[in-house]
């Protein structure tokens, strides 16, 4: 029988800074989660807690969102997909 490997030491993992870096919305984007600067993960979630808010999930294929009059600007079609969301607010942070 093969010798069993060592197991890792488990070490908490820091935060990225860069992740918790608060970031200025644009006026389109700030029209969904506010114009206070708050880190890109917390832009993520609040524009999902308004997406589920708002039922603005395709109901045939939840990982389509389709845009109110709100998400229509910012998204610049009338649907996109969720993998595209990270991207849009990138697109409209400063």
């Amino acid at each position: 029988m093969p010798a069993k490997k060592a197991a890792k030491k488990k070490t908490k993992r820091k935060a990225n800074a860069a992740f918790m870096k608060p970031l200025q919305p644009d006026e389109t984007l700030a029209a969904v989660i506010g114009s206070k600067p708050i880190p890109r993960t917390e832009m993520v979630k609040k524009m999902w807690d308004y997406i589920k808010a708002n039922d603005l999930q395709a109901p045939e294929n939840k990982r389509n969102i389709n845009a109110d009059e709100k998400l229509e600007p910012l998204f610049g079609k009338k649907q996109i997909t969720m993998f595209e969301l990270a991207k849009i607010i990138n697109n409209h942070v400063e």
